[in-house]
């Protein structure tokens, strides 16, 4: 096992109406919100009223910007920052998924330190402090409500890209299962994919952490075991609750305790693939993981045959891989890029993104050669 340092400042509060003290606690930070959201869904299921109910009881003063859209482009929290720094904001809530989220700490960090939010996102330069930033999450997947990590894209420089930082823990995160009640479908499903996606990308990181191990076999078992309870009965209280959770505990830095650090390839393949075609991030994943897995079958095959003994019990790196494609298959998820209507007359194109951009793993590192393979394993 690694040394390593656990932190998490993130205060959760988790349950239903636990909204109920976001306006004590937004005073305690201030009283000039900068409220962000998504393009209106928020508002056709109630949960904007709720959130504008509780914040204008402590009569805290609100500047709003809408229309972050799903794979957050940095356009959005230019303007967003703006709105801001004009306001003299000096505190920031956030309702909504990964995207809305991941957008508002970029934000946070650019009116902090006025700077343009894609400076950050490239390291140009370096953010000395933050806006308090409030997360409620309206879709269980990225784990962003609890973790110190964003991603934005830049159409200008063709790049789709994660910025982690300390400062980038949201102050407090509110998850309400019953705000998940209304998410579509397909949209679960992907949530679930992607809280997967995350518990893999630890699990085939650097470095021997048994207990590691352990959490994000859990984790994924308490995915596949109420994906079709809660795909099947999407108001059941307690079936989003284990969803929500298991998403948040994939990706708040416990699944690494004890490694060096994660792999991340499959997550930069995938940003890469979403970044041309605007494909939800989900959908990415559960083509391009198995795919990877196949890549990678001969370089590490009793790492997955572990996977595979914990989470399906089968005995073989093709059985792995098999379950993991039926299990995608059976929540309605693509498993190639021709399920998502992406043929090969594509191939070359995705393959010279990949290569531009470098995407790779931190840990397995892929040759041009492998990613030309990769790309036609997920056609």
């Amino acid at each position: 096992m690694e040394n390593f340092i656990a932190y998490n400042p993130t205060q959760v509060h988790f349950g239903r109406n636990c909204i109920k003290t976001l306006g004590t606690t937004t005073k305690e930070l201030g009283k000039r919100v900068l409220l962000l959201c998504g393009k209106g869904s928020i508002r056709k299921n109630g949960i904007y009223e709720k959130v504008i109910a509780q914040l204008k009881t402590d009569e805290i003063q609100i500047f709003e910007y809408s229309g972050i859209k799903s794979n957050p482009l940095v356009d959005n929290a230019r303007e967003a920052a703006k709105i801001g720094i004009d306001n003299k904001i000096d505190v920031i809530v956030a309702v909504g998924g990964g995207s809305v989220i991941d957008s508002a700490k970029i934000i946070s960090l650019a009116i902090a330190n006025n700077i343009d939010p894609w400076d950050i996102m490239k390291y140009k330069s370096v953010p000395k402090s933050n806006i308090p930033l409030i997360a409620i999450l309206t879709i269980a997947a990225t784990g962003s409500e609890m973790n110190g990590a964003a991603v934005l894209q830049n159409h200008e420089t063709k790049e789709k890209i994660a910025y982690v930082s300390p400062l980038n823990y949201p102050k407090h995160s509110y998850l309400d299962p019953e705000f998940t009640f209304s998410v579509p479908k397909k949209y679960t499903a992907y949530g679930i994919v992607d809280l997967i996606a995350h518990s893999l990308e630890s699990y085939f990181g650097e470095g021997k952490a048994s207990l590691a191990d352990r959490f994000v076999e859990s984790i994924i078992k308490e995915a596949i075991e109420n994906a079709p309870l809660v795909l099947n009965d999407p108001q059941n209280y307690n079936y989003r609750a284990n969803i929500m959770w298991a998403a948040t505990m994939a990706l708040n830095g416990t699944n690494d305790y004890g490694r060096k650090n994660g792999d991340w390839g499959v997550h930069d393949i995938a940003h890469n693939i979403s970044f041309l075609y605007d494909t939800p991030h989900g959908a990415t994943l559960s083509i391009v993981y198995p795919a990877w897995l196949k890549l990678l079958s001969t370089r590490i095959p009793d790492r997955i045959k572990q996977l595979g003994k914990q989470l399906f019990n089968v005995n073989s790196v093709d059985e792995t891989i098999d379950s993991l494609e039926k299990f995608f298959i059976s929540v309605d998820c693509p498993v190639r890029l021709s399920d998502i209507d992406i043929y090969k007359d594509k191939q070359n194109e995705i393959t010279q993104q990949i290569l531009n951009s470098q995407a790779n793993g931190m840990f397995h590192k892929l040759s041009d050669e492998d990613k030309e393979k990769l790309v036609k394993l997920m056609m």
